[in-house]
């Protein structure tokens, strides 16, 4: 049997007439650029998210740049973020002109480590942008702490952490700003590119709004020098569909999630993914830890199982970033964590045969 690691056909082929439906409709009213569709959108999700506002843009990028923007962040400022992110949360400090600077993660759920935070801040730090990853929240009481003691705003970068709760608060409403990527492969994933940001704060909603559309608050009459990041009709429309799936299918990968740790624990030279009480995890990926990875993997897929890596190399030990002249060993629990990380199949429309042939597949593969 074969087990791909994602399969958005079989996701998105029970919604086929539902999507086209909705398509249709927005071709019958032409409104691709903005529009009726997502301000739809924008009332769901931030019902959804428990906070007042959300604002749809262009992908998950252009949110973490825009509200940082909003914030005021800017050139010679300096932001806080986890050096095991994707690229996108360090890319959109430094489209601002301003600086990456990395925390070190706990060594349990990879997320950054309150205990560090407050070490890195200097006179020039602007913002903390808390990375909520493969599904689980960062522990955001402490982080929040600091943050108010300095009085620096919490970016949340929930761009894998659609649904999650921290004590029972949503992902994306907890600090001033929450960033949301509708890439495909996401648990609430569009038919293309897409994102939004939600916040409470509605100043901040409506500088978003602004700085979304080239910098103007009405046609023709720019405030301020803004971008092209409008979220388009037809992803507005179909990310208002699939959200109102959203909960079931969160569900299904918190169940295929106890599936594998049932099935997994106790073998030997395999760490599986930690959920930390605090948390509601939504296990946009199922990452262990395993030795002997490049092996392993190749005996996954020898097996018909598939898998990846989230991610290879930390932020700041690529090439890219190599002139903030950050070596091997600056942020070790993050690095060794690089080094031995494999998401495992993780999709809601896993059934459970598929679940048990990865299981078996894993525990034939793992090097003790």
């Amino acid at each position: 049997m074969q087990v791909p690691f994602l399969d958005l056909k079989a996701q998105h082929d029970p919604l086929r007439k539902e999507v086209l439906a909705g398509i249709e409709e927005v071709i019958a009213t032409n409104a691709f650029a903005g529009g009726p569709f997502v301000e739809r959108f924008e009332q769901e999700f931030a019902k959804f998210c428990d906070c007042k506002y959300a604002v749809g843009v262009g992908n998950g990028t252009d949110a973490l740049w825009l509200a940082l923007l909003a914030l005021g962040v800017g050139s010679g400022d300096e932001v806080l973020t986890v050096p095991n992110s994707f690229m996108a949360t360090a890319e959109a400090i430094s489209y601002t002109g301003a600086k990456p600077v990395f925390v070190d993660v706990d060594e349990r759920t990879f997320t950054m480590d309150p205990q560090l935070v407050e070490r890195a801040i200097t006179s020039r730090t602007k913002a903390i942008i808390p990375v909520h990853l493969y599904g689980q929240c960062a522990d955001m009481d402490p982080i929040l702490a600091t943050a108010k003691a300095r009085s620096l705003p919490v970016i949340e970068d929930a761009c894998q952490a659609h649904g999650a709760e921290y004590k029972g608060r949503k992902a994306g409403t907890m600090g001033v700003a929450g960033c949301f990527s509708f890439y495909p492969g996401k648990n609430l994933g569009a038919f293309g590119e897409a994102g939004a940001v939600t916040t409470n704060d509605g100043e901040l909603a409506a500088k978003i709004r602004v700085f979304r559309d080239h910098g103007q608050a009405r046609k023709y009459f720019h405030s301020v020098i803004g971008w092209n990041a409008r979220m388009d009709g037809i992803q507005g429309e179909v990310l208002r569909i699939k959200l109102k799936y959203l909960t079931d299918k969160n569900g299904s990968r918190r169940t295929h999630a106890q599936i594998y740790d049932r099935a997994l624990r106790g073998i030997g030279g395999l760490v599986l993914p930690y959920a930390a009480p605090y948390s509601s995890h939504v296990y946009h990926l199922y990452v262990v830890q395993v030795n002997g990875r490049e092996r392993f993997m190749k005996q996954l897929a020898a097996r018909g199982v598939g898998s990846a890596i989230h991610y290879p190399v930390p932020i700041h030990l690529q090439e890219a970033y190599s002139a903030l002249g950050l070596k091997r060993g600056a942020f070790p629990v993050a690095e060794r964590s690089a080094e031995r990380i494999v998401s495992l199949p993780m999709f809601p429309e896993l059934t459970p045969e598929q679940v048990g042939t990865a299981c078996e597949a894993v525990k034939a593969s793992v090097v003790p």
